[in-house]
């Protein structure tokens, strides 16, 4: 599903490459105190699997896994310079958890609300193809959860780290094409049963973008 937006986003940029003018009247337009809202369609893939102990450590043969979601996202740009910028990313998404071994059970479904704030670096703010890079920090808060077939499932909110690349392709002077990629670094607890199981989840989910942006 990844692949296939990220191959959708390059179809549709370069589709609207191809009747942008060829000089400097398409130009995204970068440049201190610009705002630049990006509305993006946004997979939200966690990677890896995390085992389930017992409250002493022993193994139980179970991992938790969580499934991937498709969401619409914000995310608000602020130049300080030309080249370097603030970014909030706003978007919440559900997950359902499953305990995996022979078969998988669904334990917990939870709605996750990441707040993002990254710091960029625009290679060519005044190119009408213009990358960035960024690193910053997010905040995973769990809410709306529900518990399934005898699992009472506890998840901590807390604190992570988040790497984004990116592209934009102006169309005009305001609008401009948007393909973001973000890793997202995220470990945090979960109780199972009161204690009675336990899991260091990691989530570390890959967030793949793609959408329309506007200059103000």
């Amino acid at each position: 599903m990844s692949k296939s937006l990220l191959a959708l986003a390059a179809v549709a940029a370069l589709g609207l490459a191809s009747t942008a003018h060829a000089d400097d009247a398409v130009t995204v337009g970068k440049h201190a105190g610009a705002i630049l809202v990006d509305l993006r369609g946004s997979v939200v893939d966690p990677v890896g699997s995390s085992p389930i102990v017992t409250s002493a450590g022993a193994a139980t043969g179970l991992n938790a896994q969580a499934d991937s979601n498709v969401i619409p996202s914000l995310g608000i740009q602020y130049f300080l310079t030309d080249h370097i910028a603030g970014e909030l990313i706003l978007g919440t998404s559900k997950h359902n958890v499953s305990a995996v071994g022979a078969t998988s059970t669904l334990v917990h479904s939870t709605w996750v609300l990441p707040p993002t704030l990254t710091v960029q670096y625009h290679f060519a703010p005044h190119s009408s193809f213009s990358p960035y890079v960024g690193a910053g920090l997010n905040y995973m808060i769990f809410y709306h959860t529900r518990n399934y077939n005898g699992f009472n499932v506890d998840v901590k909110d807390g604190l992570g780290e988040a790497l984004q690349v990116g592209a934009d392709l102006a169309v005009n002077k305001r609008v401009n094409v948007n393909v973001d990629v973000k890793k997202i670094f995220f470990r945090t607890d979960a109780d199972i049963n009161a204690g009675a199981l336990k899991s260091h989840v990691q989530l570390d989910p890959w967030v793949i973008s793609a959408g329309l942006g506007l200059k103000f």
